[in-house]
């Protein structure tokens, strides 16, 4: 029934998602923002009453059920928090272009400052996942870390709607950069605009489930790591007392933020790169801006993807080969604290980053709309600078750093009975 039971929940979840995504309708003069949120929330209402009937019918443990709940319950809380703080024509986006007025400076310490509050109600949502899933099983009989990977699982379960939801937001975003390029009136960008502003908060709302999940998930994980070290006659003691676990967690919550300055830092060289390029194209060619010759666009799709995949190769080296290295030369219980910290800043970072990022793009559109003086504005130029800083916040540093955790926690369990072995002889 334990291993069986999530691939329950996930078959559930895919015909909830199906029954939701029909639901999404946007009517005339309507904001597809609210249909993406009514299709999310009829997803998630059907999924709880499949899953109430299906538990109840073929008697399981009530155990899973509570579990299962308290995650999906926590995914909505986070995804709401994303949709007011990121969301068109709210009041943290609508204060931040108001500010905007004031310079580029204003606009960063006010989109990073509604960034940082809007960690507060997440967090205490998976606070309470976490803790509600462990107690509720534990007191049902089962294990409280299984609990609390069922409530992973039930944060993800309407996956569909979430990636269908995540999906959405770039294809409006290129909709609307093609039809800037190819000389639209301006009714389809103003249209395209109002679709990119509501994409922007589906993709935070979509990244908080994925954050919220992944903090439970790495919990089960920690879990599977501490079982494997037990398995090979090594018990995982982590007293604040233990010099080793206290550098172990520092060690830990320093991983995330730099590998965050790597992503991000990568971006700006390769825009640097991309730049330097399209100026040596219109040196070279003078016709470019006139219109009479073509660019070389295959030389900057080039080098974009050669920038993109070399610029991976140290955060990919950090996340694998800096586990290993504490667990090997500081041992287990170090290794155990190190993910600790990870955790702890990888998912605080996650949420600022996503929810900041995606802050800042939407008051930029706020303010293209007419608002604060409209395009052309000193509010919009200092709107597009926080844009700017906005998208490798909300495209690059912030989704990457579920991954880093993630496979921060495999490799250690993968590796747990070779470094057992290593400091037991």
């Amino acid at each position: 029934m334990s291993i069986i039971f999530p691939l329950i929940l996930c078959t559930l979840g895919i015909i909830s998602s199906l029954l939701g995504i029909q639901l999404v309708r946007v009517k005339p003069d309507g904001k597809p923002g609210v249909a993406l949120n009514s299709g999310t929330i009829f997803t998630c209402g059907i999924f709880a009453v499949l899953v109430t009937v299906f538990v109840l019918v073929f008697k399981y443990n009530l155990g899973v059920l509570w579990a299962t709940l308290a995650g999906l319950i926590t995914g909505v809380i986070i995804g709401f928090t994303s949709d007011f703080f990121t969301g068109d024509g709210r009041p943290p986006v609508v204060e931040t272009a108001k500010v905007s007025g004031s310079g580029a400076a204003i606009t960063i310490i006010t989109g990073y400052s509604y960034g940082l509050i809007s960690i507060v109600p997440s967090i205490i949502g998976i606070v309470i996942a976490t803790l509600a899933s462990y107690f509720l099983a534990q007191n049902a009989g089962l294990s409280g870390v299984y609990g609390v990977g069922i409530s992973a699982v039930g944060m993800l379960a309407v996956t569909g709607m979430i990636v269908s939801a995540d999906a959405y937001g770039p294809i409006v975003d290129n909709a609307r950069g093609i039809a800037e390029m190819a000389g639209m009136s301006e009714k389809v960008v103003e249209t395209a605009d109002i679709l990119d502003a509501a994409g922007n908060t589906a993709k935070a709302i979509t990244k908080g489930f994925a954050i919220g999940a992944a903090a439970l998930t790495v919990l089960a994980l920690f879990a599977a790591f501490a079982s494997e070290m037990a398995a090979e006659g090594v018990e995982i003691q982590l007293s604040l007392l233990n010099p080793m676990v206290i550098a172990g967690v520092f060690l830990g919550a320093m991983t995330p933020p730099l590998f965050s300055a790597l992503t991000m830092l990568s971006v700006t060289h390769n825009a640097f790169d991309m730049i330097e390029e399209i100026r040596d194209q219109f040196h070279k060619n003078p016709g470019i801006l006139a219109g009479t010759v073509e660019p070389d666009y295959n030389r900057c799709v080039s080098l974009a993807a050669e920038g993109a995949l070399t610029s991976l190769i140290l955060p990919a080296f950090l996340a694998i080969l800096l586990p290993l290295i504490v667990g090997f030369v500081m041992g287990p219980e170090a290794l155990g604290a190190f993910l600790g910290g990870s955790i702890f800043t990888g998912i605080i970072f996650a949420l600022l980053m996503a929810n900041a990022g995606g802050l800042w793009d939407n008051a930029k559109k706020y303010i293209e709309s007419g608002f604060f003086g409209g395009k052309g504005s000193e509010a919009h130029k200092a709107g597009v600078v926080g844009d700017t800083v906005g998208d490798p916040f909300k495209d690059t540093a912030g989704p990457s750093l579920n991954t880093l955790i993630t496979v921060m926690s495999l490799v250690s369990s993968l590796f747990a009975p070779i470094i057992a072995a290593f400091h037991l002889f």
